[in-house]
């Protein structure tokens, strides 16, 4: 990866108004994500944004705030979950959950023990680009599905967000996200896509109050079904860290390291637990964010965290939010997500990767099916299932892929000349 380990970034805007706005993005770009998580497997959604906002807080206190990461509500966790909850009750998953988090502090260890220089040299550009690529266009049916439930309201906020960022000064340059939203939710209003009954919840919804908060409690039943899963979590949090600092500029991995950011994740997603929320994860949605506005100070994220427990703490903010139309959603999600598989392909772009070279085909290739092809390779272990899909399948499949190819030796091609070995 060709980025600067020690290069600062860039400055917030100096105006705090104006950091409160960007903050406000950051907060309405995770909120879809980290609410349906909850609702899925039965946990309190307000409890969920609270835990989301005090686990990125966290995540920045250990790393030294150096890392713009916004932590949310993890998909990956959602069937083993569901399943707790529903057999065990959600004490019971909490404490599966925090044996999760435990385990990104195991990993953190071995990471530490072994140095991250050899995790490095399984993590290319070749296997790290479509990675990120399916990191990006593996969420693209959520964005899909969500716009075509009203293709007219997402084209709108789509076209809002372009608009704000293409043509847009000052702020509103900075902020095309938040006025997609807010035109696409103005548009909704006025076409009477609001619901009576969402517009009579956000009127009834106190302005303040405390999120339900349950305490965890310990089942090895839980923790047997759940924590497997940080194994396929810690694949995903490397290409997140890695697409992070690729959005950045910057790499993470190697300041404040990869051991760092684990044990962080590790420490964030445990208290996200033991309040009573769902497990935290790094999320791309705020990538995307960081990628459109080019604002990548972390400083800006924190409020960004400040702003998700405002809205646990406040039913009447967390109702206003909860009402927004999927086609909003889906119109921002179009173009975060894709900013994201941008950066992949800039990724292979700037490595200079030899397609030439059938090896490097190969490797790309599995990643991207694998990835964008929704498949799964469940592991029977201890009476239950865990199951690799996504991108942690196709990111392992192509990190083993390109440690047992054989790298390509240097040729004379038909011209005399030697071709550069690229892998």
């Amino acid at each position: 990866m060709t980025q600067t380990a020690n290069a600062a970034p860039p400055p917030s805007p100096a105006r705090p108004e104006r950091r409160l706005v960007l903050g406000a993005q950051h907060a309405i770009a995770m909120f879809g994500s980290t609410v349906l998580v909850p609702i899925l497997v039965g946990l309190p959604p307000s409890v969920a944004l609270f835990g989301a906002g005090v686990a990125t807080l966290l995540f920045h206190l250990l790393t030294g705030g150096r890392v713009p990461i916004f932590l949310g509500s993890s998909f990956a966790f959602i069937a083993p979950t569901a399943l707790v909850v529903k057999e065990f009750g959600p004490a019971a998953a909490g404490g599966g959950l925090i044996a999760a988090g435990a385990m990104y502090l195991l990993f953190s260890g071995l990471v530490k023990l072994f140095g991250t220089a050899r995790l490095l040299r399984v993590f290319p550009p070749v296997v790290t680009g479509p990675v990120i690529i399916v990191i990006g266009l593996g969420l693209s049916s959520v964005a899909v599905n969500q716009a075509k439930s009203n293709w007219w309201l997402a084209l709108a906020t789509l076209i809002a967000a372009v608009v704000a960022s293409v043509y847009g000064r000052g702020l509103f340059r900075m902020i095309p996200i938040l006025v997609g939203v807010v035109v696409g939710y103005l548009v909704a209003l006025a076409t009477g896509q609001i619901g009576a009954d969402a517009l009579a919840a956000i009127r009834a919804a106190p302005l303040l109050g405390l999120p339900d908060f349950h305490a965890p409690a310990l089942d090895w039943r839980a923790v047997a079904i759940i924590a497997p899963v940080a194994v396929v979590t810690f694949i995903e949090h490397v290409g997140d860290v890695i697409v992070n600092g690729r959005v950045v500029g910057q790499n993470f991995l190697q300041n404040p390291g990869l051991s760092r950011t684990l044990f962080a994740d590790g420490v964030a997603n445990m208290t996200s637990a033991a309040l009573g929320g769902p497990a935290a994860t790094t999320y791309a949605e705020n990538t995307g964010v960081l990628a459109l506005t080019r604002v990548y100070d972390p400083a800006i994220l924190r409020i960004g965290a400040v702003f998700a427990m405002l809205f646990g703490c406040s039913p009447k903010l967390a109702a206003v939010l909860k009402s927004l139309p999927p086609g909003v959603l889906g119109g921002v999600s179009i173009l975060l997500f894709g900013m994201i598989a941008s950066v992949g392909i800039r990724t292979l772009a700037e490595a200079r990767i030899d397609f030439a070279h059938s090896r490097n085909l190969i490797v790309v290739s599995v990643i991207l099916v694998l990835g964008l092809g929704g498949a799964s390779f469940p592991i029977h272990t201890a009476g239950t299932t865990l199951e690799l899909h996504g991108m942690a399948l196709a990111a392992l499949v192509g990190i083993v892929a390109n440690l047992l190819l054989p790298a390509q030796k240097a040729e004379v091609d038909g011209a005399g000349e030697p071709e550069r070995v690229l892998h």
